[in-house]
């Protein structure tokens, strides 16, 4: 969704359910630290804010924004989350470097989801500058991570309730 004129923690007027007594992996990028701590500690924050207890929020890092999907496999395999969350950022650069990184994160987590029938959330920040990523990690245009945390909560009651 673009966020050029849209706050990306602006939920409209639908509250968020509760995430009491859910457990949820966040796997976070190394690359691009600054902006991925940030969007880290916005996912955390929301899932606490919703019940999530914090022995129940699941983290690990990856090198990169390419090893996401890797390292969401890895950690639903072995810690069956209701939830997983990817957190990176790969800012747009003089090469095609950019278009072959976001492509293989969304595919691979649209695939990891489909395969696992859990939510892989796309956390990625795909902006073309550095400002324009701070801007989405907590900056003008809100931050990203809260927005996957929102998004993890919502899919997994969602799937919950068609059970």
């Amino acid at each position: 969704m673009s966020t050029l004129h849209k706050n990306l923690n602006d939920f409209g007027s639908t509250p968020l359910p509760s995430a009491a007594g859910l457990r949820i992996a966040i796997v976070v990028s190394e690359w691009n630290t600054e902006i991925t701590e940030a969007l880290f500690t916005g996912a955390r924050d929301c899932l606490i804010q919703q019940g999530c207890s914090a022995a129940d929020i699941l983290r690990i890092n990856v090198p990169g924004s390419y090893e996401l999907p890797l390292g969401a496999q890895w950690i639903a395999e072995s810690e069956k989350p209701d939830a997983v969350i990817c957190l990176g950022c790969v800012i747009q650069g003089e090469t095609r470097h950019f278009d072959f990184i976001c492509s293989a994160v969304s595919d691979g987590l649209m695939n990891l989801g489909i395969k696992f029938s859990i939510p892989f959330i796309f956390g990625l920040l795909t902006p073309n500058t550095m400002d324009q990523a701070l801007a989405r990690a907590g900056g003008k245009h809100g931050n990203k991570g809260i927005e996957a945390a929102a998004t993890a909560i919502k899919m997994v009651v969602l799937r919950k309730g068609l059970k």
